[in-house]
């Protein structure tokens, strides 16, 4: 199940929208960032890391959203972490009464039964201004921001130059924007400008969902980000071949629009 992206570094990726779970080898076993969607998949995956007698010793969700905090039992019961405020985030939600209804309304009809929501969330905040993640293995910073969800944040492996950006630099969807933010415009691009002030280190770059890009392709997909967010910003239609003609995802036009209806109605 797994591909080499870099030395130390491997990826698994899964049918749903291409979603990228991150493996990062340390001495004692394996740093494992937004381990995955279905049952099937995180136990194959755990499966894999077993074969390698690598197990999982710490973990990481880059933001809050439903499908970047699941676990399933064959992992293990190594620390989860995520931000701050992003473990804040999640935590409010499961301390709802119809936090199941809540999720399942957003899960995919096609696999919402394969999707295991018992360890859903159960992440570690880690204290606020924390720059690097607390495990055995390579330096891993983190890259916090206010862009697409509330406390995501991206990593950034030093030793290989590979960054894990969550939710953003996806070369198949287009930057979808925390409207619930004050100011949704400005923190993606302010987030943008972080990215772009570790560029010249970066080695490959893997997105939440999407494919893997090397480094020649961590820039463009900045690039193409900022032109669709200020697009957004200045009432332009956007020439965007995610929501093109092309575009892979046919759903991601509607998505567009509702951004486009939620902004103009904030004013």
């Amino acid at each position: 199940m797994l591909s080499h992206v870099a030395e130390g570094v491997l990826t698994h990726e899964s049918d749903f929208i291409q979603t990228q779970a991150t493996v990062v080898l340390g001495q004692a076993g394996v740093l494992l960032v937004d381990p995955g969607i279905t049952r099937a998949e995180m136990a194959a995956l755990a499966n894999d890391l077993r074969e390698l007698g690598r197990p999982v010793v710490a973990a990481f969700s880059t933001h809050p959203d439903w499908d970047h905090v699941l676990w399933h039992p064959s992992l293990g019961e190594a620390p989860r972490y995520g931000t701050a405020r992003g473990a804040a985030s999640v935590t409010e939600l499961l301390a709802m009464a119809d936090w199941k209804e809540q999720v399942a309304e957003g899960l995919p009809p096609e696999y919402a039964d394969e999707i295991p929501m018992e360890l859903l969330g159960l992440i570690t905040g880690l204290p606020e201004g924390t720059t690097h993640l607390p495990w055995a293995g390579p330096a891993v910073r983190i890259l916090e921001h206010r862009a697409h969800a509330p406390g995501h944040a991206a990593l950034l492996v030093e030793g290989s130059g590979v960054l894990v950006a969550g939710d953003m630099l996806s070369d198949i969807l287009m930057p979808f924007l925390d409207l619930q933010a004050d100011d949704p415009i400005g923190d993606y691009l302010a987030a943008l400008d972080l990215f772009d002030s570790v560029a010249d280190g970066v080695t490959a770059v893997i997105p939440g969902h999407g494919s893997v890009g090397g480094a020649d392709e961590v820039r463009p997909r900045i690039a193409q980000d900022r032109a669709y967010v200020e697009s957004l910003r200045d009432g332009r239609a956007p020439d965007d071949p995610r929501i093109g003609p092309s575009a892979p995802l046919d759903w991601l036009v509607d998505v567009h629009d509702w951004q486009v209806q939620s902004l103009a109605e904030r004013g």
